[in-house]
């Protein structure tokens, strides 16, 4: 795997204090570029405020696992991230200021993520991006919002890229978090929708990862099927430990004893890869529904045993009708040597960099205000960053792993297995409600 070397550069305290001084005149500046202009917030794109005040370097702290179990997850978000970078950096989106990216790993551990963020902090990185684990999340978040209290004028910025637990976005929202892909509920409301279709499910099985993200999966699925088809009879709802199963045989067990038509689940990681292997290594030929089956490693690790079985739900796939997205694709595949597939990601580093040039300014709470309504085509239809939470909203796709031979151009993981769209559900779709109350500097 390739990735671009990172490197470290430090921002002077001179240059931070000279940025600090003329804070309030570039905020003037830009506001009278707009009134002038016009606000084209399509794109984020669209305004005439300037860059060249923004440092030559704006540094962007990856706070992921690049070791231990979910290893794989990290080394995707890394080569994601590092993708965007490039194609920003090449584009001059920032004029001759450059986005570089600084990696840390936290092991997937709250405590390792908190021990990274405060090095990020005292290398004077002010921008920091997360996306592997709820867990992780949760912490991370709480961390931020204390710091920015404590140190006002010195804030951080922290950009969410996967971790999907509903409430940080709503009872733990902050103006400083922001979230790219969609939350638990709006997942589970595009799942529960296609099970809802289909009138041979009549029994549904819920298998989770028993961490807070798992808790979300489970209760939101309860929810909505409830309502949705109140015929349908949830047989099993089992939690288990995060990352530690490594014979899934007896849940599996338990699954068949059940009568389950269909599974649904929110596991991620090797949890998912080894519980879908499990499932068709049993025989059991029922609908596999999940959240993430789509990440680089798991289809590979699925195999045989996923398809027509696995469905999954996501941003973007190698063969959407009208091929969006695909130079970008084999553009990635070629440089680093594996898929690119999480949308996210792209969508945090390409409005990231469109809310820097809006604000004119480095500085994360100018960002955080361009940040918030910004609008932005990337590729599969407008996303848009609500400013009621900070919660993306965008278009999302439930696909099934078919064979290659059933007429897809695109294999995933160079297998003989790729996705195939059972349905689209566009941005307007996929809106629900929140309980956010952000207090704003």
């Amino acid at each position: 795997m390739v990735y671009t070397r990172v490197h470290i550069h430090e921002t002077s305290n001179r240059q931070g204090r000279f940025m600090r001084f003329f804070k309030s005149i570039l905020i003037l500046v830009t506001a009278a570029a707009l009134v002038a202009c016009g606000d084209d917030s399509s794109t984020g794109a669209g305004t005439n405020a300037t860059v060249s005040d923004v440092p030559s370097v704006i540094r962007i702290g990856l706070i992921d696992p690049m070791s231990g179990p979910f290893a794989q997850q990290g080394s995707l978000t890394r080569g994601h991230i590092q993708k965007a970078i490039d194609e920003a950096n090449q584009q001059g989106v920032l004029g001759d200021a450059k986005l570089e990216m600084v990696v840390f790993d936290n092991k997937a551990s709250p405590q390792e993520a908190l021990v990274a963020l405060k090095s990020a902090i005292s290398q004077g990185i002010r921008v920091v991006a997360q996306g592997a684990g709820s867990h992780v999340a949760h912490s991370l978040t709480d961390a931020v919002r204390k710091h920015n209290e404590r140190n006002p004028g010195d804030e951080v910025l922290y950009l969410n890229l996967a971790a999907i637990d509903p409430p940080l976005t709503n009872e733990k929202c902050h103006f400083y978090h922001f979230r790219f892909d969609s939350h638990v509920f709006m997942k589970s409301d595009a799942i529960t929708t296609a099970i809802a279709q289909r009138d041979d499910i009549k029994k549904v099985y819920l298998f989770n990862q028993d961490y807070s993200y798992g808790h979300s999966v489970q209760k939101s699925s309860n929810e909505m099927l409830a309502k949705k088809r109140p015929d349908i009879e949830i047989v099993g709802d089992e939690l288990h430990p995060l990352g530690k199963i490594k014979d899934f045989a007896p849940y599996v067990s338990k699954v068949r004893a059940s009568g389950a038509d269909a599974i649904y689940t929110g596991n991620w990681g090797s949890d998912l890869g080894l519980f879908a292997k499990a499932v068709g290594e049993a025989g059991l030929d029922i609908s596999v529904y999940t959240n993430y089956a789509y990440l680089v490693g798991t289809p590979r690790a699925i195999g045989p045993y996923g398809e027509g079985r696995v469905k999954t739900v996501m941003g973007w796939h190698a063969n959407i009708e009208g091929s969006p997205l695909e130079q970008y694709f084999l553009d990635y595949k070629e440089t680093y040597g594996e898929d690119w597939g999480f949308i996210p990601q792209k969508y945090a580093i390409d409005i990231f960099a469109a809310a820097v040039k809006k604000a004119g300014s480095a500085n994360p709470t100018d960002i955080a205000f361009a940040l918030e309504g910004l609008r932005y085509d990337g590729g599969v239809g407008e996303v848009w960053m609500r400013p009621d939470d900070h919660q993306l909203i965008l278009p999302l796709y439930v696909a099934t792993l078919k064979n290659v031979s059933e007429g897809l151009k695109y294999s995933a993981d160079d297998t003989e297995y790729g996705w195939d769209t059972d349905v689209k559900i566009a941005a307007s779709e996929n809106i629900l409600p929140h309980t956010c109350d952000m207090k704003r500097p």
